[in-house]
């Protein structure tokens, strides 16, 4: 209504402070009266429509939003989005549909849009050119497009908005009405249920806060007394600090915020006088960081805005003082350090002559960032800090900045002609010609390190030297690139394909041979891998790459780079990289199934046949003719005319051409395959000639084989059955002779005789005159050890062994007879070599003959605790090759024997252990470590009461020799069961949780197996296994936000897409676990503290420890979950307000850098000692 519109500018904001008036004093009437809604029943008496009104006021409040709005418009916007905040406080307003979530965040907006920036912007510019009249002009810190925009704002807006002082006095007046009023909404309005206008509230008080007035002290309840808008704005942040507004958590990241940005305007105001607070600031900043990697990011911007504040010289004694903050003890302030750093690359360069002192000039430059800062974090003791250390120098190549690259370009291929001048603080991060290969054999050996993420974050700076031409695209550092494709961790191997095919090092130099070769040796074998998302980019890859690329060919067609690159890597498998060929088959295999391989192609592959690069044709055209049902015949076959009559085509393409002649002769006519058995007619007679020269071949090995046979016994014999034969033994000669005969033998078994075993058999043992006589045999059933022992040397005896195993390898008799014999060596032999050979002939004829060996197989995995590293290291290794082939099962104490290698006493063994356990084994059986987890409680504290478990046989060496019983083994029986419990899924780990309840402590609580000393040993290690933190369901247990250092694979929408299913996730888990711990866990747990109670045993404390682990999840849920037993709840919350206060205590006593290690060290002793006492009171 264009004349009420105009009746209200007229009368300018008074007919809205009339109503406003109005309001609050009936408001606070009927308020102190305790009655509500009367304002409402007054509005709908005098026939004023509530939803009416509503949009009147939204009328006025968007016609103030716009930038050519009037004073008048502003002052009534304001003055309108007041009134509208008051209907809002006014109770009843949510069932009268007052509460517009929009319209409430357009009224906060107004304190931005209705007061004019431009005159803020263009008094602090005035400020600046009178305060810098007559000083040195700085440069400017920002780019020169970017001003001339800001410029041109500023210039758009001087000419839209024109108000005269009075205007922005009442301006004024109405923005302190409406954060007014937004303070008394806040007082009795909760937004806890509008999480987005809760944080759109805080968007308000930092322009207040920074709108000039003056502060004075008043009770902060007293909103009449608050005369200027920064004591408003202060007040109302206290207001959404309250618990009715929403999760603290997010409220306290907003509060955090508006510190940063106060901050900033204090030190544009004040100038030179915040500078000496800037810098506590700035190092309070970094003192306190948290590792969360979301925290870090957000406080390093922080440091990097108000650090862009500084004068040269102040932000030198800033970089000064992080170099030494980069080295501190703790690892997130080194962590955070390489964050600060790369914030500060991203600003532009400070010039030299802008610093008087000149010791602080080398703080300038970014090359001291670089090289004394980031790269010197490349050997830090923390991967993680190492990790991001080489994530961040990666994406330094990417920075605009020309010396941040150059400083690269010196780290790893620096000479003294390219450094054209030096930094004068030297530390750990610069570098000199000669340390350049240093830091790149470095570098190559991070690709390998032990940790993931150091891997992956090397293989990124790997990628980027390569990209940017600062190291050569050698072979040795591409095929570490492509060797990083079969990485044990799966995270890994998809970096690296992802590196060799999204990023493309082939793509930057397409033409190079060794990038071609490194891109083939990487993308080819991942088609196999056993994870199904490796293969997946693999064949993604190979189909952009390879079968994308065919195109119809003639003679005067020109090749783009994409056609090129794809025949010469055909031309590269089919010769350089012909190994790869079965890995190459399979993806053909794959794509055949999802119908890749239509006649249009193939036609396209078969007009490449007559071109130069025919032989990848044919290698294409042998992969794909068997999975394609209709082919153009007659085109294969002129080809192949065509082929045949030449002469330049080599064995390896003929074999392709065959193999799709083959593929086809079924659909040939007979006339056709006449022709093309003619065709091969002199090929078939050379094969048949060959085939005469294998028969012949066969007799010659058998004849010369023989006679070396026969040579090797006469030797033998020579010096074996003479009287002088010690005299005339060559010890190099005899060894040559007993390996030439196994090998030999191998060839021709039909030429090994009785004599040559027995000559053989004598090198082990003493011989008699029955040998020369080959009459009677050595009985089987002793080991050789048991004979006397020979003149022999122990390394004649050792490759005796290995002849020995070789005779048997052919007989099965033989076999048969020195199975016992070798096993018993194992027991009783005392030569570490020979002893040695035994183990691998055993796994040898295992192979062979599994049956057999079958028995023997404790005899092997024994030698896992043998006295000689070298045998229990060589054992692990061929029972590993065993089991992965299935010739061995996980059968008896097998797998108790490989857990005890997880602790061997060399780190070496461990860790190959714990490689082949992960990497190897567990992948063919994932379920392996779960199955046998509550039996290794038992075996290895040697418990045999149990009905069910430890009931195997073993004998009682190997019981002695592998037991870990006893307090002495604890640590090493607890390391097993953590690495156990780490490679668990969490499926597992609650189901293993209600094995334990069933197989262990029921049968205790129900007295079916006895609490004697050995039980309660086996119940307390059971307490104490529930505890550990590796226990925990991980999906429960792990953080929300991403572990420092990794990176985000996926955007922003899918990474909070899956925040929100882990969340749903997390919940739905907990509770599942919640009730069954309820149901299953606590009815044993309150039996057994009783039935421990009554008899006075030690694990109630164990008991109780478990419990108070277990509790830390449901703090406020004990008195529900222990309804059953409420001396046990009083006791578990009484013993969690302990922990509690100990916790405390104890991270005060870390977080406060003035106390010295030993008050630290006294107060942690004096929580153990309270602890323990809090555990007996219990």
């Amino acid at each position: 209504d264009k004349t009420i519109e105009e009746e209200l500018i007229a009368r300018q904001e008074k007919s809205f402070t009339a109503l406003y008036q109005c309001l609050l004093a009936n408001a606070d009437q009927y308020q102190s009266a305790g009655s509500d809604g009367s304002v409402w029943a007054v509005l709908g008496e005098s026939g004023i429509s509530v939803k009416s009104l509503v949009a009147v006021l939204s009328f006025f409040v968007l016609a103030g939003k716009s930038k050519v709005a009037s004073g008048h418009q502003r002052v009534n916007s304001l003055c309108a989005a007041s009134v509208y905040l008051l209907l809002l406080r006014i109770p009843g307003s949510i069932g009268n549909k007052v509460f517009h979530e929009v319209l409430l965040d357009t009224c906060l907006d107004l304190t931005r849009h209705c007061w004019p920036q431009d005159s803020e912007k263009k008094r602090k510019k005035d400020l600046k050119s009178s305060q810098t009249e007559g000083k040195r002009s700085k440069p400017q810190r920002k780019d020169s497009p970017q001003m001339e925009m800001e410029e041109e704002e500023e210039e758009e807006v001087e000419e839209e908005v024109h108000l005269s002082g009075q205007d922005l006095m009442r301006i004024r007046d109405a923005v302190a009405l409406l954060v007014q009023s937004l303070l008394r909404l806040l007082q009795t309005f909760p937004l806890k249920d509008s999480p987005q206008t809760m944080i759109h509230c805080f968007q308000v008080p930092p322009g207040c806060i920074c709108t000039p007035g003056s502060f004075h002290t008043v009770e902060p309840a007293d909103i009449t007394k608050l005369r200027s808008i920064p004591e408003m704005a202060f007040y109302g942040l206290q207001l959404l600090c309250s618990p009715k507004h929403g999760d603290q958590k997010e409220v306290r990241s907003c509060t955090l915020l508006i510190n940063l940005r106060l901050s900033h305007h204090l030190v544009d105001e004040l100038k030179e006088l915040a500078l000496p607070f800037l810098q506590i600031l700035l190092q309070h900043i970094c003192f306190q960081m948290v590792e969360k990697n979301e925290y870090r990011s957000h406080g390093a911007q922080a440091v990097g805005m108000l650090t862009s504040q500084m004068a040269s010289e102040d932000y030198a004694c800033f970089i000064k003082w992080l170099c030494n903050f980069s080295r501190s003890s703790k690892m997130v302030h080194r962590l955070f350090s390489v964050d600060v750093v790369m914030v500060l690359l991203e600003q532009p360069e400070r010039r030299p002559e802008e610093c008087r002192d000149p010791d602080l000039v080398c703080f300038l430059m970014h090359r001291f960032l670089i090289q004394n800062l980031l790269f010197a974090r490349r050997m830090d003791e923390s991967p993680t800090v190492q990790g991001h250390a080489l994530n961040c120098l990666a994406q330094c190549l990417e920075l605009p900045s020309l010396n941040a690259t150059r400083a690269i370009h010196n780290l790893f291929c620096a000479s003294e002609n390219t450094l054209t001048h030096r930094i004068s603080v030297q530390s750990k991060g610069s570098t000199d010609s000669s340390g350049s290969k240093e830091n790149l054999a470095l570098l190559l050996r991070r690709v390998k390190d032990s940790k993931t993420n150091v891997r992956k974050a090397a293989l990124q700076a790997l990628l980027g030297l390569l990209k940017h031409d600062v190291i050569p695209m050698s072979w040795e550092n591409l095929q570490t690139l492509s060797e990083r494709c079969r990485d044990p961790s799966v995270s890994v191997k998809k970096k690296a394909l992802q590196y060799l095919t999204l990023t493309s090092l082939y793509q930057v130099k397409p033409e190079c041979s060794v990038v071609q070769k490194a891109w083939l040796q990487g993308v080819v074998p991942a088609v196999a891998d056993s994870e199904t998302s490796v293969q997946d980019k693999a064949l993604e890859a190979l189909d952009q790459v390879l079968l994308s690329q065919v195109k119809p060919y003639s003679a005067g067609c020109h090749l783009d780079a994409g056609q090129r690159l794809m025949w010469d890597l055909l031309g590269l498998l089919c010769h350089e990289c012909q190994n790869l060929s079965r890995y190459f088959s399979k993806a053909f295999t794959i794509w055949s199934k999802q119908n890749k391989f239509t006649p249009s192609f193939i036609s396209n592959l078969i007009s490449h046949t007559e071109a130069d690069h025919a032989a990848g044709a044919w290698l294409l055209l042998s992969k794909v003719v068997s999975s394609s049902s209709r082919l153009p015949y007659g085109k294969i076959l002129d080809a192949w005319d065509k082929m045949v009559r030449s002469k330049d085509v080599n064995a390896t393409t003929c074999c392709h051409i065959l193999c799709v002649m083959g593929d086809i002769a079924a659909h040939l006519n007979e006339e056709t395959k006449e022709r093309v058995v003619g065709r091969l007619s002199k090929g078939i007679d050379v094969s048949y000639v060959l085939c005469d020269c294998f028969c012949c071949c066969q007799a010659f090995l058998n004849q010369r084989c023989g006679e070396l046979v026969s040579a090797c016994e006469s030797y033998l014999a020579s010096i074996i059955l003479t009287d002088n034969g010690a005299q005339n033994l060559d010890e190099e000669l005899m060894v040559k002779h007993l390996h030439t005969l196994g090998v030999a033998s191998l060839q021709c078994p039909a030429k090994v005789n009785k004599r040559t075993v027995l000559l053989v058999e004598s090198v082990l043992t003493t011989h008699s005159e029955k040998l020369a006589e080959c009459q009677t045999e050595l009985p089987a059933s002793l080991p050789l050890s048991q004979f006397k022992a020979n003149w022999l040397p122990t390394r004649v005896r050792a490759h005796g062994v290995i002849t020995l195993g070789k005779l048997a390898l052919q007989n099965e008799e033989l076999a048969q007879k020195y199975l016992p014999v070798f096993a018993r060596e194992l027991e009783v032999g005392t030569e570490v070599s020979v002893r040695s050979n035994v183990v691998v002939i055993m796994c040898d004829l295992c192979v062979r003959y599994t049956n057999m060996v079958d028995h023997y197989i404790p005899n092997i995995s024994a030698c896992l605790r043998d006295k000689e590293a070298v045998i229990r290291e060589q054992t692990l290794i061929m029972l590993t090759n065993l089991l992965q082939e299935e010739f061995v099962k996980w059968k008896g104490s097998l797998f108790f024997d490989f857990m005890v290698a997880l602790v061997d006493p060399v780190p070496a063994i461990a860790s190959l252990t714990e490689y082949c356990l992960l990497h190897l084994l567990l992948k063919k059986n994932p379920e392996m470590f779960s199955q046998h987890f509550i039996e290794c409680i038992f075996h290895f504290n040697s418990y045999t009461k149990h009905k069910s478990y430890n009931k195997f046989s073993q004998s009682e060496r190997e019981r002695i020799h592998f037991s870990l019983k006893g307090q002495q083994y604890r640590e090493k029986r607890f390391q097993i069961y953590c690495f156990l419990l780490e490679h668990f899924t969490d499926a597992q780990r609650f189901n293993i949780t209600n094995k334990i309840n069933q197989t262990i402590l029921a049968c205790f609580a129900d007295e079916e197996l006895p609490l004697d000393a050995d039980g309660a040993n086996i119940l307390s290690e059971t307490f104490n296994i529930l505890s550990l933190k590796e226990f925990k369901l991980q999906t429960i247990s792990s953080s929300a936000g991403a572990a420092a250092g990794e990176e985000a694979e996926e955007e922003n929408m899918a990474t909070m897409a899956k925040a929100v299913l882990q969340a749903a996730q997390k919940k739905v888990v907990s509770q599942v676990r919640k009730k069954a711990f309820i149901e299953n866990t606590v009815p044993l747990i309150i039996s057994l503290k009783n039935l421990l109670e009554q008899k006075r045993s030690p694990v109630l404390r164990d008991l109780m420890g478990y419990l108070q682990v277990t509790m830390q999840d449901y703090r406020n849920e004990v008195k529900e979950i222990f309804s059953g037993d409420e001396q046990l709840a009083a006791e578990m919350e009484f013993a969690l307000k302990i922990a509690e206060k100990e916790r405390a205590t104890v991270e005060q006593v870390d977080n406060d850098s003035l106390a010295g290690d030993g008050k630290k060290a006294q107060v942690r002793a004096q929580c153990m000692c309270s602890s323990d006492c809090s555990f007996k009171t219990l």
